[in-house]
């Protein structure tokens, strides 16, 4: 039995798009907290993530991460603020579960 894989997630996105979320959007809220406090841990000057609301593209899913359901996708662009310095804006993924749980948020450098 095959295991899905994330490029499974990724076409789940393509496909079924909604609109943008708010920025204060509890899903939205999710991501941001999670991946604060995980930012956090690595870089402790990071005092907080801007999320651009105009960026934000999310999904519908009904799939699987090993043995991991993710129901919502959610990518934008997010700001990194250090100390009183924001700088370019990063690109970040976040998979939600079951429940509204992040499974996973993610930034990457543009």
């Amino acid at each position: 039995m095959e295991k899905p894989i994330l490029t499974g997630v990724f076409f789940m996105l393509i496909t079924a798009m909604t609109p943008a979320l708010a920025a204060d959007d509890p899903a939205v809220t999710a991501c941001k907290s999670t991946g604060l406090i995980a930012l956090k841990q690595k870089s402790p000057d990071i005092t907080d993530v801007i999320i651009d609301p105009e960026s934000l593209a999310v999904s519908a899913a009904d799939t699987r991460v090993e043995d991991v359901p993710v129901k919502t996708v959610i990518i934008g662009e997010a700001y990194i603020k250090r100390g009183n310095t924001t700088g370019r804006p990063d690109r970040f993924v976040c998979l939600i579960g079951e429940k509204g749980k992040v499974v996973l948020t993610f930034f990457t450098a543009q």
